[in-house]
Protein backbone atom coordinates (compact mmCIF):
# COMPACT_ATOMS: atom_id res chain seq x y z
CA UNK A 1 0.00 0.00 0.00
CA UNK A 2 3.45 2.43 0.03
CA UNK A 3 2.62 3.93 -3.30
CA UNK A 4 -0.68 4.95 -2.46
CA UNK A 5 0.26 6.90 0.39
CA UNK A 6 -0.87 10.63 -0.91
CA UNK A 7 -3.04 10.01 -3.16
CA UNK A 8 -6.55 10.21 -3.48
CA UNK A 9 -9.64 7.83 -2.96
CA UNK A 10 -13.24 8.40 -3.12
CA UNK A 11 -15.65 6.16 -1.00
CA UNK A 12 -19.50 5.77 -1.72
CA UNK A 13 -21.59 5.32 1.01
CA UNK A 14 -19.07 6.10 3.84
CA UNK A 15 -20.83 7.10 6.71
CA UNK A 16 -21.89 3.48 8.06
CA UNK A 17 -20.92 -0.11 7.37
CA UNK A 18 -18.75 -1.38 5.00
CA UNK A 19 -18.01 1.93 3.47
CA UNK A 20 -16.69 3.30 6.87
CA UNK A 21 -14.55 0.45 7.31
CA UNK A 22 -13.07 0.64 4.14
CA UNK A 23 -12.34 4.75 5.09
CA UNK A 24 -10.47 3.67 8.07
CA UNK A 25 -8.00 1.43 6.21
CA UNK A 26 -7.52 4.01 3.72
CA UNK A 27 -6.68 6.97 6.10
CA UNK A 28 -4.90 4.21 8.16
CA UNK A 29 -2.43 3.91 5.15
CA UNK A 30 -2.23 7.37 4.47
CA UNK A 31 -4.32 7.94 1.69
CA UNK A 32 -6.47 10.99 0.91
CA UNK A 33 -9.88 10.18 0.87
CA UNK A 34 -13.19 11.64 0.01
CA UNK A 35 -16.22 9.73 2.01
CA UNK A 36 -19.51 10.42 0.48
CA UNK A 37 -23.20 9.96 1.57
CA UNK A 38 -26.13 11.77 1.69
CA UNK A 39 -25.90 12.47 5.25
CA UNK A 40 -22.56 13.22 6.50
CA UNK A 41 -22.51 13.77 10.06
CA UNK A 42 -21.53 10.68 10.31
CA UNK A 43 -18.57 11.23 8.23
CA UNK A 44 -17.68 13.63 10.13
CA UNK A 45 -17.47 12.33 13.15
CA UNK A 46 -15.43 9.60 11.69
CA UNK A 47 -13.16 12.31 9.93
CA UNK A 48 -12.47 13.66 14.01
CA UNK A 49 -11.91 10.02 15.06
CA UNK A 50 -9.18 10.06 12.38
CA UNK A 51 -7.49 13.20 12.83
CA UNK A 52 -4.60 11.37 14.37
CA UNK A 53 -3.93 9.12 11.26
CA UNK A 54 -1.25 8.89 8.55
CA UNK A 55 -4.26 9.98 5.88
CA UNK A 56 -7.10 12.86 5.66
CA UNK A 57 -10.72 12.42 5.65
CA UNK A 58 -12.62 15.03 3.65
CA UNK A 59 -16.69 14.52 3.80
CA UNK A 60 -19.25 15.37 1.65
CA UNK A 61 -23.00 15.13 0.91
CA UNK A 62 -23.92 13.76 -2.32
CA UNK A 63 -26.94 11.87 -3.22
CA UNK A 64 -25.77 9.15 -6.07
CA UNK A 65 -29.00 8.91 -7.65
CA UNK A 66 -28.99 12.84 -8.59
CA UNK A 67 -26.52 13.17 -11.50
CA UNK A 68 -25.60 16.68 -10.56
CA UNK A 69 -24.96 16.06 -7.13
CA UNK A 70 -21.90 13.46 -8.49
CA UNK A 71 -20.62 15.75 -11.19
CA UNK A 72 -20.39 18.49 -8.04
CA UNK A 73 -18.45 16.31 -5.92
CA UNK A 74 -16.01 15.24 -8.52
CA UNK A 75 -15.95 19.15 -9.44
CA UNK A 76 -14.93 19.67 -5.53
CA UNK A 77 -12.39 16.94 -5.33
CA UNK A 78 -10.71 18.08 -8.13
CA UNK A 79 -10.50 21.76 -7.06
CA UNK A 80 -9.50 20.61 -3.71
CA UNK A 81 -6.80 17.86 -4.27
CA UNK A 82 -6.04 17.25 -7.92
CA UNK A 83 -8.61 14.64 -8.97
CA UNK A 84 -9.45 10.72 -8.20
CA UNK A 85 -7.01 8.06 -8.08
CA UNK A 86 -8.99 5.37 -6.47
CA UNK A 87 -12.78 5.15 -7.17
CA UNK A 88 -14.72 2.42 -4.37
CA UNK A 89 -18.32 2.44 -5.53
CA UNK A 90 -19.71 0.93 -1.95
CA UNK A 91 -22.98 3.10 -1.77
CA UNK A 92 -25.77 0.49 -2.81
CA UNK A 93 -29.11 -0.85 -1.09
CA UNK A 94 -31.91 -3.80 -1.26
CA UNK A 95 -35.60 -2.23 -0.61
CA UNK A 96 -38.39 -5.02 -0.48
CA UNK A 97 -39.67 -4.84 -3.74
CA UNK A 98 -40.24 -8.42 -5.57
CA UNK A 99 -40.50 -8.84 -9.28
CA UNK A 100 -44.27 -9.85 -9.11
CA UNK A 101 -45.54 -7.41 -6.60
CA UNK A 102 -42.95 -4.66 -6.16
CA UNK A 103 -43.50 -0.66 -6.16
CA UNK A 104 -41.99 1.04 -9.64
CA UNK A 105 -40.55 3.76 -7.22
CA UNK A 106 -38.62 1.01 -5.39
CA UNK A 107 -36.78 -0.89 -8.43
CA UNK A 108 -36.19 2.94 -9.68
CA UNK A 109 -34.36 3.82 -6.50
CA UNK A 110 -32.32 0.66 -6.90
CA UNK A 111 -31.26 0.89 -10.39
CA UNK A 112 -30.73 4.83 -9.44
CA UNK A 113 -28.18 3.98 -6.76
CA UNK A 114 -26.79 -0.08 -7.48
CA UNK A 115 -26.39 0.82 -10.77
CA UNK A 116 -26.50 4.59 -12.11
CA UNK A 117 -24.93 5.57 -9.64
CA UNK A 118 -21.92 3.44 -9.80
CA UNK A 119 -21.36 3.87 -13.46
CA UNK A 120 -21.30 7.75 -13.24
CA UNK A 121 -18.93 7.66 -10.62
CA UNK A 122 -16.98 5.04 -12.39
CA UNK A 123 -16.77 7.30 -15.63
CA UNK A 124 -16.52 10.61 -13.86
CA UNK A 125 -12.90 8.56 -12.02
CA UNK A 126 -11.89 7.04 -15.05
CA UNK A 127 -11.99 10.61 -17.09
CA UNK A 128 -10.68 12.35 -13.84
CA UNK A 129 -7.37 10.23 -14.08
CA UNK A 130 -6.87 9.94 -17.83
CA UNK A 131 -6.67 13.79 -17.78
CA UNK A 132 -4.51 13.82 -15.35
CA UNK A 133 -2.28 10.94 -16.91
CA UNK A 134 -2.75 8.89 -13.90
CA UNK A 135 -2.07 4.90 -15.38
CA UNK A 136 -2.26 3.47 -11.98
CA UNK A 137 -5.80 4.04 -10.65
CA UNK A 138 -8.12 1.90 -9.47
CA UNK A 139 -12.07 1.33 -9.73
CA UNK A 140 -13.35 -1.23 -7.34
CA UNK A 141 -17.04 -2.13 -7.31
CA UNK A 142 -18.74 -2.89 -4.25
CA UNK A 143 -20.53 -6.18 -5.37
CA UNK A 144 -22.72 -9.22 -3.77
CA UNK A 145 -22.97 -12.65 -3.74
CA UNK A 146 -26.45 -11.88 -5.74
CA UNK A 147 -24.34 -11.45 -8.61
CA UNK A 148 -23.44 -15.01 -8.58
CA UNK A 149 -27.13 -16.95 -7.20
CA UNK A 150 -30.67 -16.35 -6.29
CA UNK A 151 -31.05 -17.40 -2.28
CA UNK A 152 -34.29 -19.73 -2.27
CA UNK A 153 -37.68 -18.12 -0.59
CA UNK A 154 -35.83 -14.61 -0.92
CA UNK A 155 -38.27 -12.99 -3.22
CA UNK A 156 -37.70 -9.74 -1.60
CA UNK A 157 -34.02 -10.02 -2.35
CA UNK A 158 -34.70 -10.76 -6.65
CA UNK A 159 -34.70 -7.03 -7.87
CA UNK A 160 -31.60 -6.50 -5.78
CA UNK A 161 -29.82 -9.38 -7.27
CA UNK A 162 -30.94 -8.55 -10.63
CA UNK A 163 -28.41 -4.95 -9.77
CA UNK A 164 -25.72 -7.08 -8.88
CA UNK A 165 -25.93 -9.34 -11.67
CA UNK A 166 -25.96 -6.33 -13.67
CA UNK A 167 -22.61 -4.99 -11.74
CA UNK A 168 -21.29 -8.05 -12.72
CA UNK A 169 -21.64 -7.46 -16.22
CA UNK A 170 -20.49 -3.95 -16.16
CA UNK A 171 -17.22 -5.34 -14.47
CA UNK A 172 -15.93 -7.21 -17.18
CA UNK A 173 -17.03 -4.63 -19.70
CA UNK A 174 -15.57 -1.74 -18.33
CA UNK A 175 -12.25 -4.53 -18.08
CA UNK A 176 -12.67 -4.50 -21.25
CA UNK A 177 -12.93 -0.71 -22.55
CA UNK A 178 -9.39 -0.14 -20.18
CA UNK A 179 -7.99 -3.09 -22.66
CA UNK A 180 -9.43 -1.34 -25.61
CA UNK A 181 -7.86 2.11 -24.63
CA UNK A 182 -4.59 0.33 -23.80
CA UNK A 183 -4.87 1.74 -20.47
CA UNK A 184 -3.39 0.12 -17.15
CA UNK A 185 -6.05 1.32 -14.82
CA UNK A 186 -7.48 -1.86 -13.29
CA UNK A 187 -11.25 -2.25 -12.56
CA UNK A 188 -12.33 -5.08 -9.59
CA UNK A 189 -14.82 -6.42 -7.62
CA UNK A 190 -15.28 -7.41 -3.73
CA UNK A 191 -18.81 -9.51 -3.92
CA UNK A 192 -19.82 -10.63 -0.14
CA UNK A 193 -22.27 -12.93 1.89
CA UNK A 194 -24.30 -11.73 4.83
CA UNK A 195 -22.51 -8.69 6.62
CA UNK A 196 -23.72 -7.36 9.62
CA UNK A 197 -24.66 -3.71 8.46
CA UNK A 198 -27.70 -1.50 8.27
CA UNK A 199 -28.42 -3.72 5.24
CA UNK A 200 -31.08 -6.23 6.66
CA UNK A 201 -32.27 -3.38 8.68
CA UNK A 202 -33.21 -1.43 5.70
CA UNK A 203 -34.38 -3.99 3.52
CA UNK A 204 -37.04 -5.41 6.79
CA UNK A 205 -38.07 -1.99 7.43
CA UNK A 206 -40.15 -1.58 10.62
CA UNK A 207 -39.22 -5.48 11.58
CA UNK A 208 -36.37 -4.77 13.50
CA UNK A 209 -36.28 -8.40 15.27
CA UNK A 210 -36.05 -10.40 11.62
CA UNK A 211 -33.37 -7.86 10.64
CA UNK A 212 -31.66 -8.66 14.08
CA UNK A 213 -31.94 -12.39 13.54
CA UNK A 214 -30.28 -12.86 10.54
CA UNK A 215 -27.07 -11.61 11.98
CA UNK A 216 -27.10 -13.32 15.05
CA UNK A 217 -28.06 -16.95 13.71
CA UNK A 218 -24.29 -17.42 13.58
CA UNK A 219 -20.96 -15.55 13.22
CA UNK A 220 -21.39 -13.27 9.88
CA UNK A 221 -18.67 -10.72 8.29
CA UNK A 222 -17.99 -7.67 9.60
CA UNK A 223 -17.14 -4.29 7.60
CA UNK A 224 -13.70 -4.75 8.07
CA UNK A 225 -13.61 -7.94 6.26
CA UNK A 226 -14.82 -6.40 3.64
CA UNK A 227 -12.25 -3.67 3.90
CA UNK A 228 -9.21 -6.50 3.91
CA UNK A 229 -10.62 -7.79 0.46
CA UNK A 230 -10.41 -3.95 -0.84
CA UNK A 231 -6.94 -3.79 0.87
CA UNK A 232 -6.08 -6.99 -1.20
CA UNK A 233 -6.99 -5.87 -4.50
CA UNK A 234 -4.84 -2.31 -4.14
CA UNK A 235 -1.91 -3.96 -2.83
CA UNK A 236 -1.62 -6.48 -6.00
CA UNK A 237 1.47 -5.48 -7.91
CA UNK A 238 0.69 -3.69 -11.30
CA UNK A 239 0.58 -7.12 -13.54
CA UNK A 240 -2.09 -8.34 -11.47
CA UNK A 241 -6.18 -7.96 -11.93
CA UNK A 242 -7.79 -8.75 -9.04
CA UNK A 243 -10.96 -9.60 -11.07
CA UNK A 244 -13.73 -10.18 -8.08
CA UNK A 245 -13.65 -11.32 -4.96
CA UNK A 246 -16.26 -13.81 -3.25
CA UNK A 247 -16.24 -14.56 -0.02
CA UNK A 248 -19.16 -15.43 2.99
CA UNK A 249 -19.16 -16.18 6.43
CA UNK A 250 -17.87 -20.07 7.06
CA UNK A 251 -21.49 -20.92 8.48
CA UNK A 252 -23.22 -19.38 5.06
CA UNK A 253 -24.98 -22.11 3.74
CA UNK A 254 -25.80 -20.71 0.03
Amino acid sequence: MDRWKGRVALVTGASVGIGAAIVRKLVQHGMKVVGCARGVEKIQALADELKDKDGTLLPIKCDLSNEEEILSMFKTIKQTWGGVDVCINNAGLALNAPLLSGATEQWKTMLDVNIMGLCICSREAFKSMRERKVDDGHIILISSMGAYRLVPNTPQLHFYAATKFAVRGILEGMRNECRALESNIRVSAVSPGVVETEFAYRLHEGQEEKAKAIYSKAPVLQGEDIADAVIYALSAPPHVQVHDILLRPTSQVS
